[in-house]
């Protein structure tokens, strides 16, 4: 199994509730391909340390398990996944770093 593992940054504050609607969307997308096995996302959890990080601060974690690099690269082409990013982006401008690796 591949993981492709994302840190979601929003550079504002962003409501919890609306946090949970944005992951939902990702959940959906991405279960709706077939190609997802496993979805999971956490909140980041805030601690002191946070203020010195010297790239960004995460608001979000996900995490996508796949079946191998075939599953993965579908999963960068699905329909409505521009459409998304653009609406939340529009919405709650935020950063996105992702690594794609073996189980940990």
């Amino acid at each position: 199994m591949i993981h492709h593992t994302m840190i979601v940054s929003f550079d504002s504050d962003i409501p919890e509730t609306e946090l949970h609607q944005y992951l939902k969307d990702i959940e959906g997308l991405m279960m709706d391909t077939g190609r997802v096995e496993t979805f999971s996302a956490r909140q980041h959890i805030r601690v002191a340390g946070d203020d010195h990080s010297p790239v960004f601060v995460a608001t979000a974690v996900v995490q996508l398990g796949l079946a191998d690099l075939d599953a993965l690269n579908a999963v960068f082409a699905v329909p409505g996944i521009v459409e998304l990013s653009k609406r939340w982006q529009a919405r709650y401008p935020y950063q996105v770093v992702w690594a794609n690796h073996e189980a940990l």
